[in-house]
């Protein structure tokens, strides 16, 4: 088409809508007479139920119906949209014992929220405490409490590899690292929310639901599933989602309870948690204890990798402990040409929330393991890191290239992302500045961290469905299975549409997140919507285009390798005057009888996997620990890109989370598994003056794997900031003989790490794994860890 708009900054057109206040979120569409939800929650973190006695409740005024375990009749117990372990499946609400600080125990179901608060003080509980167990190496302890008495231990899944892989014994240096990838709240500025509505035996659904979710299709087939309904007779609406990032995929047990008590009560609940509700019950993500060994040649050759990571799943065998098994393992050999690894991965039960997907989902971890270890090794050899990073980096002409853990790496050309970061940074430059101000003995030293990485989109294989239709007004409808939620999906596919068919973008509509609209979807997690949506949109356009071409061939009796677009329509090359408007076009092809809607589903042969290099600049106060984030530039590479505008922004959206997560968030408990970062008074979330200004910037490497050449980028810069940053803060105390500091780098705990080291006694990053990594049964068939990959 003349004039494509392919590859260029267009404004988003989804934002006149936020903008001006006429978004639609579940909250502010609750239709009148809805009945309103209110959770008990328990206060502690492991108990037995003696009774649950809500007589008092029941009676109070406005309350309809008040819901304990008892109450759930035959529905089955909640399985999330992954599933860990299926023999720890979680009550809808709770049964027997209590499991995390925040599991349900009861509903209150009222007329009006401040009835159902009121309500749900006079629910009593009697609770017999038990032991609680919050780290997981501790829960894999001889004695320790156990979540799951019938199991025998609190092991939900794991494996090692056998014996004789030993990827360290040609290795003339070994660095190693107890490392810690905090857990993390997710905390999207829209918590969950969902109206659940019955329809009568003359509707054409079941239930009705109205949810913040990422996944509408995915979503609607858990709760047919669940309550036994057929499929079609399900409908599921996401309207505006205020934030997702992995903690919005697929059906909570709060949605459940909302649904059930709808179904029992024949009127429609809704429900919408509180801030603390959030922080507290919605899964975190994250939580890794990694044990990484990097063994090298004196030459700074990398000859293996060995890891013991143990995942901490939270209550209920949260399905965020297989990421320890699946993601982080796939992704453990990151952009490096690594001869031998060996891993063992364990996903443990504790008494907290629940752990799930956070964006990277698993991605994140493993790359902050190999850029520390990779760090260390260049401090060690006295290399500069940049250096050992470029030696030993995989070269684009090995491509495709399957690694030692079993990936297919698509596409790659780290060392031109790696030059460009450097140059972006004026990187020499600030090695001279380090130097002068370490000559100088400055107490604000700087620091400078690199991190490298690669990571895996649109896994798990399967399409998407997208659709393109000429309306009779001579605009056009795309409609996707996607859900978008802030990432720009309805500027991308009408910038697609807009392109093939010459239709303007602002007559093109677009159709999502409601299944009674849009018949099938994956909905939106792995970064996974324009290389399949679009790539579908792509092909429902292009053969919609070649119908119009003979449709306006027939009705000008022209040859159709003669038809050409033209400005709003198709006409006859070289004849101005022989031409159709989009509008007439349509007309014409009804009379005709020529449909110009496809719908399509299109998928790729494996997963892509992006990648970038990321240079953080930081500055470290000496004497009290503050770390100052000073500049980050950023250099990610999604292959094709459609809009830099909407990579940008996401760059700078996944910047502030991965560079957040570095220096400042960490969610953590106290010994009796009490929430102790449960407000935004304690877990800290940056504003706009406590991050730098971003350095965006992208490469184009393409994926030969999609007609639009398109890899996610959604999750990218979340993956390559957290470790740049981290090497920053060390690199700034490595003359004090720092070798590592765990995250969140906060300044009490960057200050212990200073005065240890001026002491003379830094800490040591190594201490021997616990033993029971050697007692996991050996990864094979019936542990595949591939079964346990995620798109969130």
């Amino acid at each position: 088409m003349p004039g494509s708009i392919m590859g260029t900054a267009v404004r988003r057109v989804e934002d006149p809508e936020l903008i001006r206040g006429h978004a639609t979120y579940v909250d502010n569409i609750v239709p009148p007479g809805t009945l309103h939800c209110v959770f008990v929650r328990s206060p502690l973190a492991h108990a037995r139920l003696d009774t649950v006695d809500v007589a008092k409740a029941r009676e109070a005024p406005g309350v309809v119906a008040v819901l304990t375990g008892d109450d759930m009749g035959g529905i089955p117990d909640h399985r999330p949209f992954m599933v860990l372990n299926d023999a720890c499946a979680r009550p809808l609400l709770a049964r027997g014992k209590v499991r995390f600080v925040g599991d349900m125990v009861a509903a209150v179901i009222a007329t009006t929220r401040a009835e159902a608060v009121d309500a749900a003080e006079l629910v009593e509980i009697d609770y017999d405490p038990l032991e609680p167990v919050v780290d997981p190496e501790a829960a894999l302890a001889d004695g320790a409490p156990l979540q799951f008495e019938e199991l025998g231990s609190n092991l939900a899944a794991g494996f090692r590899d056998p014996d004789d892989v030993r990827p360290l014994d040609d290795a003339d240096v070994v660095v190693r690292a107890r490392i810690v990838n905090q857990r993390l709240a997710v905390a999207p500025m829209e918590g969950n929310a969902v109206t659940a509505a019955p329809g009568g035996a003359d509707e054409p659904y079941d239930m009705t639901v109205h949810v913040s979710t990422q996944m509408p299709h995915g979503l609607r087939g858990q709760v047919a599933a669940q309550w036994g309904w057929d499929t079609e007779r399900v409908r599921v609406v996401a309207p505006h989602v205020g934030g997702g990032f992995g903690g919005k995929a697929g059906l909570a047990p709060e949605h459940a309870v909302v649904i059930e008590a709808a179904r029992q009560l024949g009127r429609a609940v809704t429900w919408t948690e509180t801030r603390s509700e959030n922080l507290t019950a919605m899964p975190h993500g994250r939580g890794q204890v990694q044990y990484g060994e990097l063994g090298l040649r004196r030459d700074g050759t990398i000859v293996g990798l060995r890891a013991r990571v143990v995942g901490d799943s939270g209550a209920y065998a949260g399905f965020g402990g297989a990421l320890t098994l699946g993601p982080t393992r796939n992704m453990a050999q990151g952009v490096y040409r690594i001869p031998e690894i060996a891993y063992d991965g364990a996903a443990v039960l504790t008494t907290t929330t629940p752990m799930g997907a956070f964006r990277g989902a698993g991605r994140p971890e493993a790359a902050a393991m190999v850029e520390r270890l990779v760090d260390m090794a260049a401090r060690e050899l006295a290399m500069d890191p940049a250096e050992l990073r470029r030696k030993n980096f995989l070269q684009p002409e090995e491509f495709p290239l399957t690694t030692r853990t079993g990936s297919l790496y698509d596409s790659g050309d780290y060392g031109h992302a790696l030059d460009v970061a450097l140059r972006e940074s004026g990187y020499e430059a600030l090695r001279h500045e380090q130097a002068q101000r370490r000559e100088r003995g400055d107490r604000v030293a700087l620091g400078i961290g690199l991190a490298v990485y690669v990571e895996v989109t649109a896994g798990g294989g399967g399409g998407e469905y997208g659709s393109v239709s000429v309306d009779a007004d001579g605009g056009a409808t795309v409609s996707v299975g996607t859900s978008a939620h802030g990432q720009g999906h309805a500027t991308s596919f009408a910038m697609i549409v807009a392109d093939r068919l010459g239709v303007p973008m602002e007559q093109v509509r677009f159709v999502q997140s409601d299944t009674a609209a849009v018949p099938r979807g994956g909905g939106t997690g792995g970064s996974r919507s324009l290389q399949l949506a679009g790539s579908s949109v792509l092909v429902a356009a292009d053969t919609v285009l070649e119908r119009a071409k003979q449709v306006v061939a027939t009705a000008l009796e022209a040859d159709v390798d003669d038809i050409t677009a033209t400005d709003g329509g198709l006409g006859v090359a070289g004849v101005p005057d022989r031409a159709l408007t989009w509008r007439e076009i349509a007309a014409a092809a009804d009379g005709q009888g020529v449909s110009l809607s496809e719908a399509r589903d299109e998928t790729q042969p494996g997963a892509t996997y992006p990648f970038g290099a990321h240079v953080s600049v930081v500055e470290v106060d000496l004497d009290t620990g503050r770390v100052t984030p000073v500049r980050h530039v950023a250099v990610d590479d999604c292959g094709t890109v459609l809009n830099p505008t909407l990579v940008a922004g996401q760059q700078h959206g996944g910047l502030a989370q991965g560079i957040s997560q570095a220096l400042w968030e960490g969610f953590s408990y106290d010994a009796d598994g009490n929430p102790t970062s449960g407000t935004f008074a304690a877990y800290l979330l940056p504003t706009a003056a406590e991050v730098p200004m971003y350095e965006a910037s992208s490469t184009e490497t393409p994926t030969p794997y999609n007609p639009l050449g398109a890899k996610g980028i959604g999750e990218a810069a979340t993956i390559g900031s957290t470790p740049a940053v981290q090497n920053a803060v060390v690199d700034a105390l490595a003359p004090l003989g720092v070798r590592h500091v765990d995250m969140p780098l906060t300044p009490d705990r960057v200050w212990r790490a200073i005065r240890d080291a001026e002491a003379g006694t830094p800490a040591d990053p190594w201490t021997e794994p616990p033993a029971f990594f050697a007692d996991l049964p050996v990864r094979g068939a019936s542990a595949d860890p591939e079964a346990a990959a995620v798109d969130v």
